[in-house]
């Protein structure tokens, strides 16, 4: 018996997620087509492959021994389109981008505009994502990582360093002055998380205590917090390069040594046998690395 893989995917996904709409999120497919992929893969094996419950989807014994063997299927049919990905040498078809959504929103678009310029065949899907893609599963073919990647079987290559500092749009500034200290930086409006507690722990590290209600306005949204800084409404935390590339805002000088960003450039080792993959990695680490280092020497 040959059952159809389309069906095998989507108990994989109801599996990992534990509910049809979340698996539908996933695959981008909706709940009653998933919800009929399970009827018809359970009636092809004459058992049940989950038990229904108020929460959920919970796999069965069954489900949870087919769950391991599909998700080895996968990474190994995955693992073989990389393969067959690697061995193309044309110029043309699509590239698959990955960055954080900061990074995606505000430092790739032009560099973009460049690479469309120069590979005109080349079609470019972006995923500004906060979660590391998965690379062998080609949920992208080019990452671009503000940390060191672990994953086995990648090509990475670190470009550089973005610093962290403080900032605020220049109408701010003008309307409640610059603070020099951390004593003065205490009495200005302040943007920060709302649930992370990725700045006060740092804040803490540095010796300077900071709490949520320090933080007039709360987002865990970056994208957000910095359209926020940009309307005026207080000083925020952000990439020293996205700073000075952005007009009416200003980098405030503090006694902060927050720790830089790494950024890396990375890639699965198969895919980047492919010319066309090759092409857009390396004039992509050109921009980059040409981006940093621009930042680093206009502050």
């Amino acid at each position: 018996m040959s059952t159809d893989w389309t069906l095998w995917r989507s108990f994989a996904a109801v599996a990992q997620h534990g509910s049809l709409s979340a698996a539908a999120r996933a695959l981008a497919l909706s709940q009653p087509t998933l919800g009929r992929h399970i009827e018809a893969l359970e009636s092809a094996l004459g058992s049940k492959l989950f038990e229904r419950t108020g929460g959920g989807f919970t796999p069965s014994e069954l489900g949870l021994r087919a769950f391991e063997a599909v998700r080895k299927a996968g990474e190994a049919l995955a693992e073989a389109e990389l393969l067959a990905a690697g061995n193309s040498g044309a110029l043309e078809g699509s590239v698959r981008l990955t960055a954080s959504i900061v990074t995606a929103h505000y430092v790739l678009p032009p560099m973009l505009r460049t690479l469309r310029d120069e590979f005109e065949a080349v079609a470019f899907e972006l995923v500004p994502s906060d979660s590391p893609e998965n690379l062998l599963m080609r949920e992208a073919d080019i990452a671009v990582r503000m940390f060191r990647p672990t994953q086995l079987d990648l090509i990475a290559r670190k470009l550089g360093d973005t610093p962290i500092v403080a900032c605020a749009s220049a109408a701010y500034l003008a309307r409640r002055g610059v603070p020099r200290t951390l004593e003065e930086l205490s009495s200005h409006e302040l943007l920060g998380f709302d649930r992370s507690d990725l700045l006060i722990a740092t804040a803490q590290r540095m010796g300077f205590t900071l709490r949520r209600d320090d933080f007039v306005i709360r987002s865990d949204s970056q994208s957000a917090l910095w359209q926020l800084a940009q309307a005026g409404l207080g000083i925020s935390f952000a990439q020293q390069n996205i700073i000075t590339a952005t007009p009416g805002m200003v980098v405030i000088d503090l006694p902060l040594q927050i720790p830089p960003l790494e950024v890396w450039l990375t890639s699965h080792k198969e895919l980047y046998g492919s010319r066309r993959i090759r092409a857009v990695y390396d004039r992509l680490a050109e921009l980059l690395s040409a981006w940093l280092k621009t930042s680093s020497t206009s502050h």
